[in-house]
């Protein structure tokens, strides 16, 4: 066995601000009630390069005609909230447009044996490439939430509502989360 690092190292991730559903497991705590609407990519020309930028409103809003004939750029119904990545370590807002994640947790919510899914953490296994990914959802036991992540999720201050008018759900923020001792 090499011992030039420790055996659980990990590359640190930075400061990334949203999640996003890697190969394997990835298990979240739901912080957030959802915000939900439709979601569609469009791209612009910023000194001489493409730049992609997501359009968003909320459900019962319009979409432009145009954004619903492109096919290269789908609109997609989309779920976001903020949770806790135990991976990263991070508080963080994961977006979600898979409809079979959508559908699995949904059915949690309406089950009596499960509920709100602010009470339990979510494992969801991705597998595959491309049009062959396969996402499986599965609820772990209710447990309480360590109060330090209660902590770092209250000194963010998100604003998700943020997210429909292009700006930044993190402008508020009035603390390094990392910062925040218990």
């Amino acid at each position: 066995m090499n011992d030039f690092l420790p055996g659980d190292y990990k590359v640190p991730v930075g400061d990334v601000k949203y999640m996003k559903f890697e190969s394997g497991e990835n298990v979240f705590r739901i912080l957030s009630s959802a915000i939900v609407g439709w979601e569609w990519w469009t791209s612009e020309t910023k000194d001489g390069k493409e730049i992609r930028k997501p359009n968003r409103v909320g459900e019962s809003d319009g979409v432009p005609v145009e954004a619903w004939d492109d096919e290269k750029n789908p609109v997609k119904h989309f779920w976001a909230m903020v949770v806790w990545n135990y991976e990263d370590k991070k508080v963080q807002i994961l977006e979600i447009t898979q409809r079979g994640i959508q559908k699995a947790i949904r059915a949690l919510t309406k089950s009596k044996g499960w509920g709100d899914p602010k009470n339990y953490d979510i494992s969801v296994m991705k597998s595959g490439e491309k049009l062959q990914t396969t996402y499986e959802v599965m609820p772990i036991p209710p447990a309480p939430l360590d109060k330090e992540i209660v902590k770092k999720y209250k000194a963010l201050d998100i604003d998700l509502e943020q997210l429909y008018v292009g700006g930044d759900p993190f402008a508020k923020e009035n603390v390094n989360p990392d910062e925040v001792h218990v």
